[in-house]
């Protein structure tokens, strides 16, 4: 009568206490030494990075940063369905242990950015016969394909009604001092304007880590962090040195795209192809997360950009007015706090750290400076200058760096704790319940009043919901569903207090969702 209990599908995400998750998920000792050959997951991630640095190829109003998770859920399932080293991240798949991994990562990478980048599909196609030529023919590969084209049809579908095909809102600023406005010299509209409220891969909503709001524009904090930048971050600043125009320069290009090339990196020298998956299925969904959180935190606050406070100085008498002040790199078009490159940056290196210790030596180029090759030696320390490297460029304050720490912590605290990919318990051929598996309710279900009259509770109080698109005992409602509508029984996660009843006859990844009455039976007002 009531709508069946659903495991939590988010690579190991269960509806078990929290104390049971791992604090340190991952056995560094696993790592291999040598360079693996072959390794078609970082392959495909790289291809995916390519896609996205040309110009057209990604859709304007869509953060890349989704579709590198989709792809890495798609190769994390397809591998470990096979293997059953770890629960899956989307609907349950099965695969025989001597399938081909290397064919199922493959197909299950080329199937999601074929039905991504539909305009890529013949250089995919290609790539695909060449991944899949240098496999022995026979059931084994066969198998593989079969279950690599399983796993990416799985995560589409549960990523197909995210709220990322939205029509952006347009934005308009209020005029208030403070208020976010296009900037000089293009004054571009807004972008992501809805980001915050697409479905997160692991959170339950974008708002669950939104740090606390800038301080007030007659502060003295805030006074001091535009000052900084007033003197920093002009084009042609004095105060900065010669070490910090490079940095600035170096990382004025997205973000996402430099640590991925720092996965890539890392992961080709100490991860094998099993490894890999767990990795970019942990990295890139963490750093699509944090993203869709920082998008919901800039255009909840609202804050104008460094350069607006400068050439306007309203709101407070320690800033002192310059019409003509310009930072010495363009300013994306977004509200200023919290900072993006700050926030993904330090969310990509506390994944890494994870997986690999922070104490590791890389090398990055940079299209903003030709020419310049810099070497890093730990994650932490690359993270640190990314985020200073925006006050240097006269984009962010230390504000805005601050607060997109504290949210990129919490997230990738959140992410560490839940995605437990570390080696399965030896001698079980699956450890954990396969993701999409259903179960038996158990738990109390009590009556109380609301505004639509009396409905049915759980044992915490919180009101119940009926799926329309649930026929007879079988649920719909994983992944992003579930987190936004979590299990054992249906309740919404925004219901913040018992007799909540704001999931009422929303229409939410396909289907409507309904109060229950006392029967068992949806409250249908309309």
């Amino acid at each position: 009568m009531l709508a069946p209990a659903v495991a939590v599908l988010a690579l190991g995400v269960q509806s078990t206490p929290t104390s049971a998750a791992h604090t340190a998920p991952f056995a560094t000792a696993s790592v291999v030494e040598r360079p693996p050959q072959d390794n078609v997951v970082i392959e495909w991630n790289r291809t995916l990075l390519g896609i996205v640095r040309t110009p057209h190829a990604q859709p304007a109003t869509v953060q890349p940063t989704r579709n590198f998770a989709i792809m890495s859920a798609a190769v994390y399932d397809a591998v470990n369905a096979i293997s059953r080293a770890h629960t899956l991240y989307g609907i349950s798949l099965t695969a025989p242990r001597d399938a081909s991994r290397p064919a199922a990562a493959a197909a299950a990478a080329h199937d999601t950015l074929t039905a991504l980048y539909p305009a890529r599909k013949t250089s995919l196609d290609q790539q695909l016969v060449g991944d899949l030529a240098g496999i022995p023919n026979g059931r084994a590969k066969q198998e593989g394909i079969q279950v690599g084209a399983r796993a990416a049809h799985g995560i589409l579908a549960l990523r197909a009604h995210d709220g990322a095909d939205a029509t952006p809102p347009r934005y308009t600023t209020t005029g208030k001092p403070g208020d976010y406005r296009p900037t000089p010299p293009a004054f571009k509209t807004p972008e992501f304007t809805h980001w915050g409220n697409v479905a997160p891969f692991l959170l339950r909503t974008g708002h669950q880590f939104r740090p606390a709001g800038p301080p007030p524009l007659a502060s003295p904090a805030y006074a001091a962090a535009i000052n900084e930048v007033k003197a920093i971050g002009a084009a042609h600043s004095t105060t900065r040195t010669a070490e910090q125009t490079t940095a600035a320069k170096f990382w004025a290009t997205p973000a996402q795209y430099a640590w991925n090339d720092i996965a890539q990196q890392v992961a080709a020298r100490h991860s094998d192809l099993d490894q890999s998956a767990d990795l970019f299925a942990l990295f890139n969904l963490t750093v699509a997360d944090v993203t869709i959180g920082l998008y919901d935190a800039k255009y909840h606050y609202r804050l104008w950009r460094p350069v607006t406070a400068i050439r306007l100085a309203a709101g407070n008498p320690q800033v002192k007015r310059d019409p003509a002040w310009t930072p010495l790199v363009i300013i994306p078009p977004d509200p200023s706090y919290p900072g993006l490159s700050s926030g993904v940056s330090a969310a990509a290196a506390a994944v890494l750290a994870g997986f690999y210790g922070d104490r590791n030596t890389f090398t990055l180029t940079s299209p903003g400076t030709p020419g310049v090759t810099k070497t890093f030696t730990s994650f932490s320390g690359a993270a640190t200058e990314t985020g200073l490297s925006r006050t240097w460029a006269g984009a962010h304050t230390r504000l805005d760096h601050r607060s997109a720490n504290e949210l990129a912590a919490a997230v990738s605290r959140y992410a560490l704790s839940r995605l437990k990919v570390a080696p399965a318990t030896p001698g079980s051929p699956t450890a954990k319940t396969p993701a999409g598996s259903c179960h038996a309710a158990g738990v109390p279900v009590a009556v109380r009043d609301s505004k639509l009259g009396k409905i049915l509770v759980d044992g915490q109080g919180r009101t119940l919901y009926l799926f329309e698109a649930d026929k007879g005992t079988k649920s719909t409602c994983y992944g992003a569903c579930a987190r936004a509508w979590p299990p054992p029984l249906y309740y919404f996660v925004s219901d913040t207090k018992p007799g909540d009843i704001t999931g009422q006859a929303l229409n939410s990844f396909g289907a409507k969702w309904y109060v229950l009455n006392p029967k068992g039976n949806k409250i249908d007002t309309s």
